[in-house]
């Protein structure tokens, strides 16, 4: 069984803010994994450093997937070993094609080049699934691509690579219901069909509501601080992590911001954005 272990895991920013202390989490493979806690704790660091984002310096501690050593490894063969990261801000990259990409990324995983209709069946499949214009994958990856087409394209990917291990930040951040739902239906879909683990950051209550997680991990100041089943989404989706502090005796550092840190309830409908 595939298995992510993550033990005593220390990181920092390249210019040197320390940002995860000592963080151990460990996915099974097929768990659906909600990743929360407030802005600024340490989420979307914990992603990027076990995909290998240049950006973090790991100062401590081990990420092993498969029994393999990920920090080892390089970005391109972390994909190779099945990781995926669904990123909260997909790049722009002019003058690479997507279907080009896509095609390159999966002819890197397999011992042949795939055939041109082999992938062709494979994209237009995905496409109509997630009810992304198949010409899109002809213009430039992501560039002038909406919000929400940005997404919708990196759940494009996830159904191509059919990764073992994927890793979602904020993947419904700036997409209306409908597009949500789409992603949903995906999301469930690579987990039903090819048992993927998930670990999945949202601050919106609606998609964990569409994806059911297996359970749920909070990152308070950078470690793990809570662990349990849905009723904790639910929970902070109701009080926010002040309990925390109350409960727990944990100090929740505060973010500079005049937004209180909640789960959002729902996507806004009228935010058409893909």
């Amino acid at each position: 069984m595939k298995k992510l272990v993550i033990k005593n895991l220390h990181v920092s920013t390249i210019e040197g803010t320390k940002i995860l202390n000592g963080v151990d989490l460990e996915v099974l493979e097929n768990e659906k994994v909600a990743l929360l806690g407030p802005n600024g704790h340490g989420k979307s660091t914990l992603l990027n450093a076990i995909m290998g984002n240049p950006k973090y310096v790991i100062n401590e501690g081990s990420i092993y997937y498969d029994d393999k050593d990920v920090l080892s490894l390089s970005v391109d063969e972390r994909s190779k070993l099945g990781l995926f990261l669904g990123m909260q801000h997909p790049s722009e990259i002019p003058g690479v094609i997507n279907a080009e990409f896509l095609k390159a990324a999966v002819n890197a995983r397999t011992e042949k080049p795939v055939s041109f209709y082999k992938f062709y069946s494979l994209l237009n499949n995905a496409c109509n699934d997630l009810k992304f214009q198949l010409d899109m994958t002809s213009r430039s990856l992501n560039d002038g691509f909406s919000g929400g087409e940005k997404k919708r394209n990196e759940i494009l990917q996830m159904r191509i690579l059919n990764p073992s291990l994927v890793m979602l930040d904020e993947i419904d951040s700036g997409l209306d219901v409908d597009a949500i739902n789409l992603v949903a239906e995906q999301i469930n879909k690579q987990y039903e069909e090819q048992k993927s683990a998930f670990l999945v950051i949202s601050h919106y209550a609606r998609l964990y509501d569409l994806i059911s997680p297996t359970r749920a991990v909070v990152i308070i100041n950078g470690k793990i601080a809570v662990e349990g089943g849905v009723e904790i989404i639910k929970r902070i989706d109701k009080e926010g992590y002040e309990w925390i502090e109350t409960e727990l005796g944990i100090s929740v550092k505060k973010q500079d911001t005049k937004k209180p840190i909640v789960i959002e309830t729902c996507a806004v409908k009228d935010k058409i954005n893909g």
